[in-house]
């Protein structure tokens, strides 16, 4: 599948009210203007793409659907029917929906270990938009989409990775250096970041562990920083660069308890041509001073059903 990246994260929430804070006073992101039959949930925008993140009201802090980009109409039509073909499960969504999205198309489905997705084509955009709410640089979505999101499943299975991979054309990109077992992937048109999505092995356990976001200066990532200090924020990792990446970031949880890792490229990423096997999770920092697993990991009993 000719697939950019991940455009669009949905999730449920309880602090809505925190959020509003948040996401322009902590992470720099500017309030977008809510769909007019969706008032009551809260958008965020930290590109000139009309959203990014959605949060609704719900009664359990949860992802609720990961939105992926197809490069243009065609694209889309090959997915559905290479999905078809797989066997996949496809709800074809329609106009309002699209419109709430702000695309011209979406489907959804699940993955095998149940987690909500969705793929579309068409976001809505205005050049020169995103005016951030405090000092900040802007976020780097250039050819990467929005950036990755890490989710935990009791079950990691064959099945899973071949749905990853065969059906919707992820690249397996290894497994990492943690403890274990984590998979990472990226799109097949995403040349410009290590991945976009990963799954870990939490048994009876379900959730977002967290989200990478990609600024544009390594400014931001220490006012980011500082901010989070000072607001005396939980965090999982400070400082530090990963081994398998030449990126600078540190990762702290939010109101939804997941994480947002902020990351700046020290070094343009190329794109390996092995699997990477790192010995150490990174070469620098990084200092665990918080849970790997935030409260927005939960037990399945907690979990719930997403629609």
């Amino acid at each position: 599948m000719d697939i950019v990246g991940i455009s669009y994260l949905g999730f449920e929430s309880t602090k809505i009210d925190e959020w509003r804070d948040y996401g322009p006073s902590v992470m720099g992101f500017a309030i977008a203007d809510s769909p007019e039959d969706d008032t009551e949930s809260l958008y965020f925008k930290f590109d000139d793409r009309r959203h990014r993140l959605a949060f609704h009201s719900g009664q359990v802090d949860r992802i609720a659907y990961i939105g992926w980009e197809a490069r243009g109409r065609l694209e889309f039509l090959d997915a559905i029917a290479r999905f078809e073909a797989a066997g996949v499960a496809v709800e074809h969504g329609n106009a309002a929906q699209a419109a709430r999205r702000g695309v011209r198309e979406l489907i959804r489905f699940k993955d095998p270990v149940g987690y909500q997705h969705e793929l579309f084509y068409g976001q809505k955009y205005t050049p020169k938009s995103f005016i951030p709410p405090r000092p900040h640089t802007g976020f780097n979505t250039d050819g990467r989409s929005m950036g990755h999101v890490v989710l935990i499943t009791p079950h990691y299975t064959d099945e899973l990775e071949h749905f990853l991979t065969h059906v919707m054309g992820l690249r397996f990109y290894g497994s990492g250096a943690g403890k274990g077992k984590t998979s990472f992937f990226r799109a097949k048109l995403n040349n410009k970041t290590s991945h976009d999505i990963a799954y870990g092995h939490g048994p009876g356990m379900r959730g977002i562990q967290h989200v990478g976001l990609f600024v544009n200066s390594i400014s931001d990532v220490g006012q980011t920083y500082d901010i989070v200090k000072k607001r005396q924020l939980p965090m999982m990792f400070t400082l530090g660069q990963h081994t398998q990446d030449p990126s600078m970031s540190f990762y702290h949880f939010t109101p939804s308890g997941f994480a947002i890792e902020t990351i700046y490229e020290i070094e343009t990423w190329n794109p390996d041509e092995v699997e990477l096997n790192p010995e150490r999770l990174s070469i620098w920092g990084h200092e665990m001073v918080g849970p790997v697993l935030g409260p927005s990991v939960k037990k399945l009993e907690e979990w719930g059903e997403v629609g």
